[in-house]
């Protein structure tokens, strides 16, 4: 067996007593590929690349004919079972032959259509195996990076950064949001992600003083906030960066609120180090925004892991009910931002990785553009 494979198996089978389970359907497409090497990727929500069935023994990925090959090329550590009926029918056969009498199964993935599914197949055929609920078992394993996974979002942080230094040379009055999205998107493509981690958001003027805007026609003006965020996947990895720029000279208004957010980072970051509490790193920008008089136009966290998934633990926000302690080797942005309507917004977002010193700023980019 591989021996990244084989040690990722081994954590997560070291979770199913806690968990009170003796085997483990695997739904998340980002925990599958962690735990099999299988790239299969979900069409939808209530479609699925296949599912992987963990006991303490056995190891199998179910699938349909679409993936088959694929997952026996990629997944060798892995049986491969070939559903032509879909899951819920193949599973009690499965099950059986691992002898399972405790399934547990990824609650922020399964629908209620398919808890209802397999359900009523173990009902009729398995009716001694026990549906569990669990919770961030494989979310669980992914937290902490390997530096092998650091390298990775390394590589593909100085991709997107690269592909946006280029776009910057195009960048003129009179181009639109949606132009600008695309041809970010587009030149981080031709760079060779695979994909963008997220839609890319590029906001000029008073659109910048939405968080997540929707990039539109809205022609780009000198000495406005423009405001791009945008990230590369490569590799299977993720990148997520914000920048905000202006053409032209910056009035005092820009001026005070970039510094202030610039500030708010630099104080983030410095807070960054092993045993650090989450809504501690975020107090430290949000209270220099408060001494600014602008923390009431900082409504969002600040900042979330990154890793396969563009959104995953730790969540640094005073929103999430979970303060927890950084550990060696989380990865997560770092992203104040202001936002003030009729007027715009300035987000600044780098991504670090913990190290023993403190934070690893993996940008290359500097954030004064």
């Amino acid at each position: 067996m591989e021996p990244r494979i084989q040690n990722r198996l081994q954590k997560l089978r070291q979770s199913f007593p806690e968990a009170g389970i003796d085997t483990l359907l695997v739904l998340i497409g980002e925990n599958r590929r962690y735990v099999s090497g299988f790239t299969g990727e979900d069409t939808g929500f209530d479609e699925s690349a296949g599912a992987l069935l963990i006991s303490e023994k056995a190891n199998v990925l179910a699938t349909d004919s679409r993936y088959e090959i694929q997952a026996q090329n990629e997944a060798p550590d892995f049986e491969v079972v070939c559903h032509k009926k879909g899951l819920s029918k193949e599973l009690p056969g499965i099950l059986d032959r691992l002898e399972t009498t405790r399934l547990g199964y990824e609650s922020r993935r399964m629908t209620c259509e398919q808890h209802e599914q397999i359900s009523e197949q173990l009902k009729q055929q398995c009716p001694a195996v026990e549906l569990v609920k669990t919770r961030n078992l494989g979310e669980n394993l992914r937290v902490c990076k390997e530096e092998t996974e650091i390298e990775a979002i390394r590589t593909s942080l100085h991709l997107a950064e690269s592909a946006f230094s280029r776009f910057l040379e195009q960048l003129s009055s009179g181009m639109s949001e949606a132009r600008a999205a695309w041809e970010i998107e587009k030149q981080m493509r031709e760079a060779g992600a695979q994909s963008v981690s997220f839609p890319v958001i590029s906001a000029f003027g008073t659109n910048a003083a939405l968080p997540h805007a929707v990039p539109t026609e809205r022609a780009l003006q000198n000495s406005q906030p423009l405001l791009f965020d945008w990230g590369a996947r490569l590799n299977g990895y993720c990148s997520d960066i914000s920048r905000t720029i202006i053409l032209g000279k910056p009035d005092e208004q820009f001026s005070r609120v970039f510094t202030a957010v610039y500030h708010a980072q630099q104080k983030a970051i410095a807070a960054v180090k092993p045993g650090a509490w989450t809504k501690d790193v975020d107090a430290a920008a949000r209270d220099h925004l408060h001494d600014k008089g602008l923390d009431s136009y900082f409504g969002h966290g600040l900042g979330h892991g990154v890793g396969l998934a563009i959104h995953e633990a730790p969540s640094l926000s005073p929103m999430d009910e979970r303060n927890v302690q950084l550990e060696e080797n989380m990865v997560f942005t770092v992203e104040p931002g202001v936002y003030i309507p009729q007027w715009g917004g300035v987000r600044l977002e780098n991504m670090v990785a913990v190290r023993p010193w403190g934070a690893e700023v993996l940008n290359s980019m500097d954030v004064r553009i």
